[in-house]
């Protein structure tokens, strides 16, 4: 295990906690106090996981999650943003911007590392030849690249997005509760905030435009895709 893990924390006692538990997992780690430096790291290297706290000195952690997404060097790296217990207006804003889960402070070491694994273990693709999931002639799903088109245009997903949508798509007509999708996504850890999903599949529907229609809410039960 050779990934790269970006912490973006402001707390020294938490940087350094979370810095020497990351390297004994495994990971190499990059540690930053402040915005700023973060966005001059990423000029010179891309990072296979960012690590937020959403209350910095310099720059709000809600706007470096947007720059992140906006920037198309950055637009699929997973986030995972840091939030005070209570939050819950920042959880939904920043997931509705773009990032891929949360973890409540005080959090558990062992959750947080288990989340890590999850969201990598999702982003790298298996080597294997082209498989092509295809929605009607309209919507095209590239596994092994990691790419989605609609109507031949490049859809930006953030790496979340995309395992939800592959889901969805492979199981193409079968109904999917909240929580098979919650398990799937992140490999059975506990999602406290229920609306994770649903806010996962409103951005979803949102970038695929037209497309988008094809993931179809059941009332009470959860979602599926079909024409």
């Amino acid at each position: 295990m050779h990934e790269k893990i970006a912490i973006l924390e402001d707390d020294p006692d938490i940087l350094k906690l979370l810095s020497l538990n990351l390297k004994e997992a495994g990971f190499k780690v990059r540690q930053f106090s402040r915005g700023g430096d973060f966005f001059e790291y990423i000029l010179k290297e891309i990072p296979d996981l960012l690590i937020l706290d959403l209350m910095l000195p310099d720059i709000d952690g809600l706007e470096i999650c947007k720059k992140i997404r906006e920037d198309s060097r950055t637009s699929q790296l997973p986030v995972i943003m840091l939030t005070a217990k209570g939050e819950e207006t920042d959880k939904v804003i920043g997931l509705e911007i773009g990032a891929d889960d949360y973890v409540t402070k005080p959090f558990s070491l062992r959750e947080l590392i288990a989340r890590i694994k999850a969201l990598l273990r999702r982003k790298t693709p298996p080597d294997e030849d082209e498989i092509i999931i295809e929605i009607c002639g309209i919507l095209k799903i590239y596994p092994s690249k990691y790419e989605v088109y609609v109507n031949g245009n490049k859809i930006a997903l953030t790496a979340t997005e995309f395992n939800l949508l592959q889901i969805l798509a492979e199981g193409k007509g079968r109904v999917f509760s909240r929580d098979e999708l919650i398990n799937k996504l992140w490999s059975g850890e506990k999602i406290i905030f229920d609306r994770t999903i649903d806010v996962h599949v409103k951005n979803l529907r949102d970038k695929l435009g037209k497309a988008g229609e094809f993931i179809k809410s059941i009332r009470g039960v959860g979602y599926k895709l079909e024409r």
